[in-house]
């Protein structure tokens, strides 16, 4: 259901109202008000059950529907809801700059958002493709034209899908960790002795965190333990896993693929590694980034929070949004190296190729080769 109509009428006053200083003494300082009143709006956001063709979508909006610019529209992965998969991503810092100019749509999968009640005895969970057009609906809701398209895992997978299938909806897309191709026969079986030999949260945790991460038992990697083994909708989660895992090959190549840019991203311990340079072999190279992030694992948005933001920044400005945006402390260290600003600066024209260590790179010498950045 909506949101009360009192709480969207003051979520959409703190806007344009600063917020005032309790203390009466300090200085007024305007700028730094509104970065309170936006990051409050950040937190709260208006919620919503949102009727589709195929079935109820919880969808939280942050920011007013500005029709202007695309909207920045999230999908989730698999065992994650939109919360615990991009808040830590959209409230840091640098991300600021970039949330203050677009609306944020935040989509969870059909009852996979926190605290969802447990599907009955013989729900049938949605494939893929069917969530993928739950999502038109989602966006004539809210009347916007177009978004920017942020999914990780199976979340990168559905708006694949919607984007193949939409492509004048879709602007640009951020896939991270994405896997284009369905289960081969020795992955099922693997899969198939996994869900005998592990518990359902174990599996979901492998398919979140490389191996290193895993074997380390990071404290990240407690925290998303401790709270699967709480979930009270950890049965939906399983529906969720199983269509995933039942997906079909999404069938993309040099001619049959994406009209927008996209950027993949994946970290180099990530366990879908192999599979992102997989689907970076087969996108249009004019049109496609590649960000393989140095010491990162399977969930580089939480991780490396920095970098995939600086990255992100460059890929908007070269949509045309942003133009006059400041470069963020990542980019003015030199510990990213010069290239990595190069590369993503020139993303409009997307046809440069670029290979970065994690403390310096150096710029392509021709102009023609799929850019791809490691950082």
């Amino acid at each position: 259901m909506m949101t009360d109509i009192q709480d969207i009428t003051i979520a959409t006053e703190m806007q344009d109202v600063a917020v005032t200083e309790e203390n009466p003494l300090l200085p007024a300082d305007g700028a730094k008000d509104m970065e309170v009143a936006t990051r409050m709006l950040l937190d709260q956001g208006e919620e919503h059950s949102i009727e589709t063709p195929h079935g109820v979508l919880h969808v939280t909006l942050h920011g007013t529907a500005n029709t202007r610019r695309p909207a920045i529209l999230t999908f989730h992965d698999v065992g994650l809801d939109s919360k615990s998969c991009f808040s830590p991503l959209f409230k840091f810092e640098e991300m600021q700059e970039i949330v203050k100019n677009f609306t944020l749509v935040h989509i969870d999968a059909p009852g996979q958002e926190h605290g969802a009640s447990a599907f009955p005895a013989g729900f049938q969970f949605p494939c893929m493709e069917t969530i993928a057009e739950m999502i038109p609906a989602v966006l004539t809701f809210f009347n916007f034209c177009s978004v920017i398209g942020v999914g990780v895992g199976a979340g990168a997978f559905v708006l694949s899908k919607f984007a193949l299938a939409h492509p004048d909806s879709v602007e640009g897309l951020v896939l991270i960790n994405i896997d284009t191709n369905a289960r081969g026969w020795m992955d099922w079986a693997a899969h198939k002795l996994s869900s005998v030999t592990s518990s359902l949260s174990e599996q979901i945790l492998s398919h979140l965190f490389s191996q290193e991460e895993m074997s380390s038992s990071t404290q990240l990697l407690q925290f998303h333990r401790d709270r699967l083994s709480k979930a009270s909708n950890l049965q939906n989660m399983e529906m969720f896993w199983k269509s995933y895992n039942s997906r079909r090959d999404l069938n993309i190549d040099r001619n049959t693929t994406f009209k927008c840019p996209v950027m993949l991203v994946v970290g180099d311990q990530a366990p879908y590694e192999e599979a992102a340079v997989e689907c970076n072999s087969k996108l249009d190279p004019t049109t496609t980034s590649f960000l393989k992030m140095a010491d990162a694992g399977g969930l580089p948005q939480l991780t490396q929070p920095a970098k995939l933001t600086e990255a992100f920044k460059y890929f908007i400005q070269g949509m045309g949004y942003m133009a006059s945006s400041c470069m963020t402390r990542l980019s003015r260290s030199r510990t990213t190296s010069l290239s990595s600003s190069y590369s993503m600066e020139d993303s409009r024209s997307r046809s440069r190729t670029l290979s970065q260590g994690s403390q310096g790179g150096q710029l392509p010498a021709s102009p023609s080769q799929t850019m791809e950045v490691s950082c």
